[in-house]
């Protein structure tokens, strides 16, 4: 290990305790300054040492709740290092993605609806909270969308959508046709700090556009973090609604997609004559 990973894995522990440090803290302990741990920190990690701590915290959080492991909502509170509730209840939406309680009783509360159906890239599975679409799923198998579907919300109440979701289906059956018209339609998904601020990125791409995942993480103020903004783009749990298949390859050739290289060429061949652009010119590493 690295004399700098080794740094930042004492840090990271560090990070991890109770009542984390604070940067200037942290930073004494190893003797740089707060800019330069902060710098070097979000380097290695893709995270800021507080973000890592929240994080870290929310994966505490998210273990306490489990079922089984604490007598009430209360005691996980407690569990899990917060001093006040109140500071709990404020965090909790964005670390579980519903209540504490319904998280705590296994989702068993959250009802989630879908269909599958199928478009010119294959099967789709279009999923939807009350807030908005959770999960687009593209593949070969529709049966093997649904299990995936499964596997992301175990706990769930997954219910098969009705004639009104048919709305909501086509809306986004459209959107595979035409992904350079983006979705009017409100999306709930749920990720890290991390996560969430390279799919907002992902999304200010413009259609008939590439970036490389180097640029994607310069461009969140992360030049070093360029394979933790490829995994977060592997994490992007909604097909085409947010554009993770717009970054390619320094060379402008496309790479892994979490739903198959050839339809994230034929979705960037796609976007690139919506767009008024002659493919060839503007992708010429895909021909």
């Amino acid at each position: 290990m690295t004399d700098t990973a080794a740094l930042v894995a004492r840090c990271c522990r560090w990070l991890e305790v109770e009542a984390p440090p604070t940067l200037a803290e942290l930073a004494q302990r190893v003797g740089l300054s707060p800019w330069q741990l902060h710098r070097m920190f979000q380097q290695a990690t893709g995270l800021t040492p507080k973000a890592y701590a929240k994080a870290h915290r929310a994966r505490v959080v998210q273990a306490t709740l489990q079922p089984g492991q604490s007598d009430s909502v209360t005691d996980a509170v407690y569990g899990s290092g917060y001093a006040a509730s109140s500071s709990f209840y404020k965090d909790a939406p964005r670390m579980l993605g519903m209540p504490p309680a319904a998280f705590r009783a296994g989702g068993a509360q959250q009802s989630i609806r879908f269909a599958v159906g199928e478009c010119s890239l294959g099967s789709l599975l279009v999923a939807a909270t009350q807030k908005g679409v959770c999960c687009v799923l593209l593949g070969d198998d529709a049966e093997a969308l649904v299990h995936g579907l499964q596997d992301r919300f175990p706990r769930a109440e997954l219910v098969g959508g009705d004639a009104a979701f048919e709305t909501t289906m086509a809306q986004v059956a459209a959107l595979m046709e035409r992904p350079a018209q983006g979705l009017e339609l409100p999306l709930d998904v749920q990720g890290t700090v991390f996560q969430q601020r390279v799919w907002q990125a992902l999304c200010a791409i413009p259609a008939g556009e590439t970036v490389s995942y180097t640029e994607l993480a310069r461009r969140i103020g992360q030049p070093g973090a360029s394979r933790a903004v490829a995994g977060a783009c592997a994490a992007n749990p909604v097909a085409v609604a947010i554009p993770c298949h717009r970054v390619v390859r320094n060379d402008g050739s496309i790479s892994g997609y979490r739903w198959g290289v050839e339809r994230k060429r034929a979705l960037l061949l796609r976007e690139a004559a919506q767009a008024g652009r002659d493919p060839r010119q503007a992708l010429p590493a895909l021909f």
